[in-house]
């Protein structure tokens, strides 16, 4: 299994990887919401406020993962949110997803990230260090329908203190169905 930071050229793989993956797993109407969020994820943000990891096997692509910027306006320190995560449906529960999370998570630090946020299962997540925070913690961009799946890590040597302030997520995320 290789696993690469994602710079171009796969960005019609990726959409479809994603809207396959969740249509598998949560139906085909969640596989083409996932499907065009990850399409205006990589049309409409910043290469600077984006980063888009791989896992292939022999050039073919079996995990994704997405981090853009969240700016806390009140605070200093450079937030990441992930998501979204997808592992081929034959490779799920075989590692390829916290591989490649902490492949992801070890690149973000060493580009001086020092907070990446998650909305997601804590179970899963826990096993790559996230944590559950509480919305006065890091306050999310919108309303969250599941406050328990909101998460985060520090990846400064720093333990994690409360962001400050409101919170500003990428164009792609700015719909309520996601939230």
């Amino acid at each position: 299994m290789d696993y690469s930071r994602h710079t171009n050229g796969r960005h019609d793989e990726i959409i479809e990887f994603f809207g396959a993956v969740f249509a598998a797993s949560e139906g085909d109407e969640e596989g083409q919401l996932i499907a065009g969020l990850v399409k205006d994820i990589l049309a409409k943000t910043k290469p600077g406020d984006m980063y888009v990891f791989t896992a292939t096997n022999g050039g073919t692509l079996t995990g994704c993962i997405i981090f853009t910027r969240l700016e806390y306006e009140q605070d200093d320190r450079t937030v990441f949110m992930l998501s979204p995560v997808a592992v081929a449906t034959d490779q799920q529960g075989k590692g390829v997803g916290q591989k490649l999370l902490t492949f992801g998570l070890s690149d973000l630090r060493g580009r001086g990230v020092d907070v990446v946020i998650t909305y997601g299962d804590p179970n899963y997540y826990s096993k790559v260090g996230f944590e559950q925070i509480t919305e006065q913690q890091a306050q999310p961009p919108m309303k969250l329908q599941y406050p328990q799946g909101w998460l985060a890590q520090s990846l400064s040597d720093q333990d994690l203190a409360p962001l400050k302030g409101p919170s500003q997520c990428a164009e792609a995320f700015k719909n309520t169905a996601y939230w």
